[in-house]
C-alpha cells in the first residue's frame, strides 16, 4: 500500500512538471510564430566548395600511408605548390581587364532537398535556386539537386517541382541525384532534370496518387450524435469524416484524384518523352537498376560518385539556405531538450529504485 501511496505521488509531481513544461513551450513557440512573421526572408547562404572536401579526404589518406620520409617530401612539395597558386591568383586579380583571359571556369552547383509529406524543404530549394540563378551561366555551369523523398501533398510537391523547372526554364542543365528514395512527389520533382542519376538501390516511380480518411459517421450515430455539414456549391465538400458520405460524393472524390493522375501523368510524360507513361504510371515502384530497365533514371551511380567526377571538371560548390532561428525558437529547442532529458532520468532513477 505504501508503495502505491508513493508510486501516485510521483505520478502526480511528474504530471505536475509535464504539463508546467508544456504551457512554458506552448507559450515560447506561439512567441516563436509571432517572431518568425515578423522576420520572415532572414536567414543566411551557406556555400562550400566540395572540391577543396573531396581533395582533404584523398590527401589525408594517402598521408596516412606515407612513410615519415615520403610524408615530409610531400609536405615540403605541397607548400610549394600551395605558395604558387597564391602567386598566380595574386597576379590574376592585379592583371588589367583588357588582358583576362576569356575561359570561364565550369561550376557545378548542389542543392539538397530532404522532403517529408508536406514538402517543407520547398522555402530553402526557392531560395537556394534564385541566389544560384542570379549567378550561373547557361553555356558552362550545371545544376545538381540531391533529392531524397517519398512524397506528400501534390499542391506542396508540384511547388517543389516548379522551382527545378525554373532551372531548365534558364537553360542550365539540370542533374538529379537519387540516393535513397524519389518516389511519387519526389520523382515528380526528379523528372524536371536533364538526366536522373540513381544507386543500385534506390526507390523511383510511385506516379500514381492517393488519399484515405477515416470516418467516425456511424460511431457518433450510435452514441446519438448529429453531425451537419452546411456548404453553398454542389462540390464544396464531397467526403468528411464525421458526416454520412453518398456515393455522389465518392464518385466525385474518385474523379478528382483521376484527374490529378491525369496530371502527374501529362507532367511527367513532357519531361521524359521516351518514357512509356502507360507502363509505369500504376503506382508502382522500381529499384535503381530496374528503374534504368523501364527509362525511369538515366544511369546507376551514386552522389558522391558522380559529384567527384564532377570536380575533376571544375568547380563544385554546394548552396544551401538556412533560415536564422531567433531566440525565442533557441529557447524552445532548448527547453525541449531539457524537458526530455529530465523526463528521462526521472524515469531511469524510479525503475532503478523499483528494480532494487
Amino acid at each position: 500500500m505504501e508503495f502505491l501511496t508513493e508510486y501516485g505521488l510521483f505520478l502526480a509531481k511528474v504530471a505536475t512538471f509535464v504539463v508546467a513544461a508544456i504551457v512554458l513551450v506552448s507559450i515560447i513557440v506561439s512567441a516563436t510564430q509571432k517572431d518568425r512573421d515578423d522576420h520572415e526572408g532572414e536567414g543566411e547562404l551557406k556555400i562550400r566548395k566540395l572540391n577543396d572536401q573531396y581533395r582533404r579526404l584523398r590527401e589525408s589518406i594517402q598521408a596516412r600511408l606515407m612513410t615519415d620520409q615520403e610524408r615530409k617530401a610531400w609536405q615540403k612539395k605541397k607548400k610549394k605548390e600551395d605558395k604558387a597558386d597564391k602567386a598566380e591568383k595574386k597576379a590574376a586579380k592585379k592583371q588589367p581587364e583588357s588582358d583576362a583571359t576569356e575561359e570561364k571556369t565550369a561550376r557545378v552547383y548542389v542543392l539538397d532537398f530532404d522532403g517529408d509529406i508536406k514538402a517543407s524543404d520547398t522555402d530553402t530549394l526557392r531560395r537556394s535556386v534564385s541566389a544560384v540563378l542570379s549567378v550561373a551561366n547557361p553555356e558552362t555551369d550545371e545544376v545538381v539537386i540531391r533529392l531524397e523523398s517519398g512524397g506528400g501533398l501534390v499542391h506542396a510537391y508540384g511547388l517543389a517541382a516548379a522551382q527545378l523547372d525554373r532551372v531548365r526554364s534558364k537553360g542550365i542543365k539540370l542533374t538529379a541525384c537519387v540516393d535513397k528514395v524519389a518516389a511519387s512527389g519526389g520523382y515528380m520533382m526528379a523528372c524536371v532534370a536533364d538526366r536522373i542519376i540513381a544507386s543500385p538501390f534506390a526507390v523511383l516511380g510511385s506516379i500514381g496518387v492517393v488519399a484515405q480518411l477515416p470516418n467516425f459517421h456511424r460511431f457518433l450515430k450510435k452514441n446519438d450524435v448529429d453531425f451537419e455539414v452546411l456548404t453553398a456549391g454542389e462540390h464544396k465538400r464531397t467526403l468528411t469524416i464525421f458526416g454520412e458520405n453518398t456515393d455522389k460524393g465518392r464518385q466525385k472524390f474518385l474523379e478528382d484524384l483521376e484527374d490529378t493522375h491525369v496530371l502527374f501523368k501529362e507532367y511527367v510524360s513532357e519531361r521524359r518523352p521516351d518514357l512509356d507513361i502507360q507502363a509505369v504510371a500504376n503506382g508502382d515502384i522500381w529499384f535503381g537498376k530496374r528503374a534504368l530497365d523501364v527509362k525511369l533514371i538515366d544511369e546507376i551511380k551514386t552522389s558522391d560518385e558522380y559529384l567527384i567526377e564532377a570536380c575533376e571538371r571544375g568547380d563544385v560548390i554546394s548552396v544551401s539556405f538556412q533560415r536564422k532561428r531567433t531566440l525565442p525558437e533557441k529557447l524552445g529547442l532548448a527547453t525541449s531538450a531539457a524537458l526530455e532529458h529530465t523526463v528521462w532520468k526521472v524515469l531511469s532513477a524510479f525503475r532503478n529504485q523499483k528494480m532494487q
